[in-house]
């Protein structure tokens, strides 16, 4: 078993549709109140862009450029095309995050196969006919769920409605001492 140790990071597995995106903007903005600095990594299944044609960073990166930084006061951004290579694995994009910036934790979206201490998030509406994920997957710390009726595991459960009781779990699993709101 190739578990990721890393004592900042989590991340939130689910089936497509479950809410990883929005319970994640949610912890984050409970976390970033508390004065903690988050990062998120996030796995995309499809090619995608975050920049827009017609804008020069988008333009010289497609005229060849393996690697397009741009900067402003406000924000900064590398985008590097992989250009036939193999797609990066969890253990290097921690590491270019690392190296990047500092954070007080780290939470990743995705990467449901890759070994790493994980949420699982169960919603009855949309996992209904499916097992729960931490059946064949010990990596899952804890079960978020709105229906606790087919979560049979001695993993902690949560209220996945709840995301200041996800927040404080996750702080606490990491050890990450508590700051107060400045």
């Amino acid at each position: 078993m190739n578990i990721i140790q890393n004592n900042k990071l989590i991340g939130f597995a689910a089936y497509s549709g479950t809410g990883k995106t929005t319970l994640i903007k949610e912890v984050v903005s409970i976390l970033k109140k508390l004065d903690y600095k988050i990062s998120v990594i996030k796995h995309a299944h499809h090619d995608f862009d975050v920049d827009k044609p017609g804008k020069d960073s988008y333009e010289i990166r497609k005229s060849g450029a393996d690697n397009m930084l741009i900067s402003s006061a406000n924000r900064w951004a590398l985008m590097h095309d992989n250009n036939g290579s193999n797609e990066l694995s969890l253990r290097d994009l921690i590491k270019k995050l690392e190296f990047s910036t500092e954070s007080d934790v780290i939470l990743v979206e995705g990467f449901k196969a890759e070994k790493f201490p994980k949420i699982e998030l169960y919603r009855k509406k949309i996992s209904k006919d499916r097992e729960l994920l931490s059946i064949s997957d010990n990596s899952i710390v804890a079960i978020a769920t709105d229906d606790t009726s087919n979560v049979n595991s001695n993993l902690p459960v949560l209220d996945i409605n709840k995301p200041h009781d996800i927040a404080a779990f996750l702080l606490k699993y990491l050890k990450i001492s508590k700051k107060s709101v400045t």
